[in-house]
């Protein structure tokens, strides 16, 4: 079974940015919730990357000020990603909300109320 190199760098951006992720937790205190980033997809041309993250937090506006936050940071996070990754351009990152943490816990609920009556 082949690999499409691109596949590869979706999951390799997807690990480095997860452990960026800490330092930007760590530099920026605003930044609540657990966050978790389900999906990068890199372009062909590795120009432009789409990065998924799901946010949980607290509040749904502690949600959307940490999803601001990581918007505001995305120049940081390309820049410790040049850091650490080994190719000759980066790409530009465009943050995205992915809700798939707060559907399943949606879904939890639902199934546990089912299971009640």
């Amino acid at each position: 079974m082949k690999v499409s190199r691109t596949s590869r760098l979706n999951g390799e951006y997807q690990k480095e940015i997860s452990e960026i992720l800490r330092l930007v937790k760590d530099r920026n205190p605003e930044l609540k919730g657990l966050i978790s980033v389900t999906e990068a997809d890199v372009a062909p041309d590795l120009k432009t990357a789409i990065v998924y993250v799901s946010i949980y937090g607290v509040t749904a506006e502690e949600t959307k000020r940490s999803f601001a936050l990581l918007q505001e940071n995305a120049g940081f996070i390309r820049h410790e990603l040049s850091q650490v990754m080994r190719m000759r351009t980066v790409p530009a990152l465009t943050f995205r909300m992915d809700g798939s943490m707060e559907y399943g816990s949606k879904m939890d609920e639902l199934f546990k109320k089912i299971k009640k009556d």
